[in-house]
């Protein structure tokens, strides 16, 4: 029996790890990603600031997983059947399997907005961050960066290009445009002011209530016939579905299955949760979706390789229940714990420590390591954390937006 992980992102690899240790034994696990690494999506941004950090970030998928890892594009899925199509470097091929997880992550939307997918750099991967420094690092006194999308991604960015900016003796600006009142627009009142405060005090114009209808080579043009002159242009304003569902993000219910051999996990889907509530996509859902994922799909996998047949098993439902949320704004961050909204040194320790203990429930522990040094400048032990903080939030990807 094959049992097919298709993606390794967040969703993929917490997936497949936890396969590795509870599928039975007759069943063989493969894992396909386009790329050989597993990125850490959220900590993506800093390398626009601190390249070298694009080591810590990424993770050699064969030194954390012990199955069959096989690098290729997934071109379309039929879920009902257990079929993927991959194309390899040898050509496309068909890989069946009689279990299946779509864990394929989303793109960045552009909307169909005119030239917009012309003329904006997004941010999903490492060469666009090595893009957006080096143009960046190009600009003159008195240039513009615009970042289209205040979600976390944005603001994240935003940051971190200010940050950037003083460390470089830049004198450029950097504005950031939302379409919603409010920056962080999807997050709590308080949680939102935090982050607005983090942001005009980094030195981030930001521009609310402007919604981009469309793009020129050097201009912005906004719903109200404004126009916003730029130098640079960043986009982080959404999400859509991989190319091989099609552009789209199928719903699917709390037991995360999307046909008779498949399911979906993370931001491949719009998840429903078993309060019928829609759960937003997002690196702490992504790995929680998983951990119920996996219980599914052995359950199935042990259904189907029983030849006594016999009813479907009753499949475990998800729901969305994340702590607290952490984003970092150049040299501030801003983490809120339940109620709690927290700033400055705390949070950023906060946020790095969670990266870090990312990392090492992935097996990523050098990488945890030198993350921590990297980014706070002590051990993973020594770093200050706030009291009473829960072990296990993961801050938002870009797929939140």
């Amino acid at each position: 029996m094959r049992v097919a992980v298709l993606g390794a992102g967040y969703a993929g690899l917490t997936l497949a790890r936890r396969l590795e240790r509870t599928l039975p034994a007759t069943a063989d696990l493969v894992v396909v990603d386009e790329s050989t690494d597993h990125l850490v999506q959220h900590e993506l941004h800093r390398v626009v600031r601190r390249p070298s950090l694009a080591d810590d970030i990424t993770v050699d998928l064969g030194e954390v997983l012990d199955c069959d890892v096989r690098q290729a594009t997934v071109t379309s899925v039929d879920a009902d059947d257990g079929v993927a199509t991959l194309e390899t470097a040898d050509g496309e091929e068909a890989l069946t399997y009689e279990v299946g997880a779509v864990c394929l992550g989303a793109e960045t939307a552009f909307f169909d907005v005119p030239g917009l997918r012309a003329h904006a750099t997004p941010l999903k991967r490492l060469d666009h961050a090595e893009q957006i420094r080096e143009e960046f690092l190009a600009l003159q006194d008195g240039d513009r960066v615009v970042v289209g999308g205040a979600g976390l991604s944005g603001v994240q960015v935003a940051g971190e290009l200010v940050a950037l900016a003083r460390e470089e003796s830049m004198d450029v600006e950097v504005r950031l445009l939302e379409q919603e009142s409010e920056v962080a627009p999807t997050f709590g009142e308080s949680f939102r002011r935090a982050v607005r405060d983090a942001l005009v005090g980094e030195g981030v114009t930001v521009s609310t209530g402007a919604r981009v209808t469309g793009v020129d080579a050097d201009v912005v043009r906004l719903d109200d016939d404004a126009e916003v002159a730029y130098d640079q242009l960043v986009w982080t304003g959404g999400i859509t579905g991989s190319e091989a569902m099609a552009g789209d993000r199928p719903t699917v219910r709390a037991d995360l299955r999307l046909g008779e051999r498949t399911f979906a996990v993370g931001d491949a889907a719009q998840v429903v949760d078993s309060n019928g509530e829609p759960v937003p996509a997002s690196a702490s859902a992504a790995i929680r979706e998983a951990r119920v994922a996996g219980q599914n799909v052995v359950a199935l996998a042990e259904h189907l390789g029983n030849e006594t047949g016999g009813f479907e098993p009753r499949l475990a439902k998800y729901r969305f229940d994340v702590p607290g949320w952490l984003v970092s704004v150049g040299d501030d961050a801003v983490a809120q714990v339940g109620p709690t909204v927290v700033t400055g040194r705390p949070a950023m320790a906060l946020k790095t420590t969670v990266g870090a203990g990312y990392l090492g429930t992935v097996g990523a522990v050098q990488n945890a390591t030198d993350l921590v040094r990297e980014e706070l400048g002590v051990s993973l032990d020594d770093a200050d954390l706030p009291d009473a903080v829960p072990d296990d939030i993961v801050d938002v990807s870009e797929s939140e937006e």
